[in-house]
């Protein structure tokens, strides 16, 4: 079982109030009466359950999974601290209304309604099964504990050379006419390792472009990072024999580092990533 905890806006505090009349709204009766004593809420039973805290709404509001650690009755109303999970990610709404059934939360005004409702319900067997689990943590650099994509975000991978400037500036343009804008790792000086920035930029970013021209070894080491991040990259090249052997099964794209080529590239990346977006 846990407790589900509806409010008009989000959590933030670390203490909230639940008027009691709300208590046991769509909670079936056999159940809370297992909670509750001549119309009393029962808190030290209730407490021992965990707790999905959620803010009305079924799109792109934030909930959190945590426990109630102290809850008193004052009044007419349910005093209560809590804590989120560090364990658990933020949940969004539409993910939980899209799988309102498997929660029991049966009826839609349950996310338009200040209540405490007690679902039973397993609600970390139900985490394990749709929520993504824990990522194995590299030891050359640090991945954050969950993905945190930047929708609008794309990054060029590409050598430390000015001779690639202007490629970069055809990429970049490609991303700004398709609603992105791109960014590479010199472009960011946040950590005293670059390797640290390469990583943290590529993890953010929605569509990756990696320009293979030259067999540049750093270029095919982010690729692959890239790959293992479940990214979409997209590989260029001036020369298709600068794709790594086990790459050339990929789409790829071949351009002419010339005035003609470069603008032929911002065309061809630009209708990949608006393929990508589904634009």
């Amino acid at each position: 079982m846990f407790n589900l905890v509806m409010r008009s806006v989000g959590w933030d505090t670390g203490r909230e109030t639940m008027p009691v009349g709300r208590f046991f709204e769509y909670t079936d009766d056999h159940i809370a009466d297992q909670f509750r004593q001549n119309g009393t809420p029962l808190l030290d039973r209730l407490t021992a359950l965990p707790c999905l805290f959620m803010q009305e709404g079924i799109r792109e509001e934030i909930a959190y999974v945590g426990q109630i650690n102290r809850a008193r009755i004052v009044g007419n109303e349910v005093s209560f601290e809590y804590t989120p999970d560090p364990e658990v990610p933020p949940l969004l709404n539409s993910m939980i209304y899209a799988n309102r059934m498997a929660l029991d939360m049966r009826h839609d005004f349950e996310f338009s309604r200040n209540h405490w409702a007690v679902k039973d319900v397993d609600l970390y067997r139900f985490l394990l099964r749709n929520v993504r689990p824990r990522r194995q943590h590299p030891t050359v650099f640090q991945i954050p504990e969950h993905e945190d994509i930047e929708p609008a975000l794309a990054s060029a991978m590409m050598p430390f050379d000015a001779g690639f400037n202007p490629i970069y500036d055809s990429i970049r343009q490609a991303a700004d006419n398709a609603g992105l804008r791109c960014r590479r790792a010199d472009d960011i000086w946040e950590n005293a390792a670059i390797i640290q920035d390469v990583v943290a930029l590529l993890d953010r970013s929605r569509v990756v472009v990696c320009d293979c021209s030259g067999r540049n070894p750093n270029v095919f080491y982010e690729v692959g990072i890239a790959h293992t991040l479940g990214r979409e990259v997209i590989l260029i090249t001036q020369n298709e024999e600068d794709i790594p052997f086990d790459l050339r099964h990929l789409r790829h794209i071949r351009y002419h580092n010339n005035a003609e080529g470069r603008a032929a590239l911002t065309e061809a990346l630009q209708a990949r990533m608006q393929t990508i977006l589904g634009h």
